[in-house]
């Protein structure tokens, strides 16, 4: 895959000051997922490769679906990187299309639909190994001012 790589965490100016404890992508959280993205240039997507092991179980030997609907949010709000904005999600909706399973390769990919204002438009694939999409999300994310929203959370 050709592409610029990002560090794994929101890639603002205001956001990589701080340490990153977001469940999906912070390194400095124990508990999280940790999911690592990359812009692919050629694709004009975001693209993250990965497993899930037991502790995300929904179905049996299949993924819980409140996860998959945090992999496919956490793609989404990467794709706000391309306007070097902070936005929040407003609205997301989830198509689950077939079971994802756990303990096999997994894609996600995501890009940008349209930008109007402070909303942002973006949309999200879960892929297996084969390509066949398994999951699918449009989210709506308002660009915010971090230094406003977050200032009294701000470790000093």
């Amino acid at each position: 895959m050709a592409g610029k790589k990002h560090e794994a965490g929101h890639n603002t100016r205001y956001v990589q000051l701080q340490k990153n404890y977001c469940f999906a992508c912070g390194k400095n959280n124990p508990d999280g997922m940790r999911l690592r993205f990359t812009y692919d240039e050629e694709r004009s997507c975001f693209v993250c490769r990965f497993r899930l092991g037991k502790r995300y179980t929904g179905p049996p030997g299949h993924s819980h679906g409140g996860i998959i609907a945090t992999i496919l949010d956490e793609a989404m709000g990467k794709v706000n990187r391309l306007r070097d904005v902070v936005a929040v999600t407003s609205e997301i909706t989830v198509n689950y299309l077939k079971p994802v399973p756990l303990g096999r390769p997994l894609r996600v990919e995501s890009r940008e639909v349209k930008v109007k204002g402070r909303k942002h438009v973006n949309m999200a694939e879960i892929l297996n190994e084969k390509g066949e999409v398994l999951a699918r999300s449009r989210g709506v994310f308002i660009a915010i001012d971090p230094h406003r929203m977050f200032a009294r959370f701000v470790e000093r």
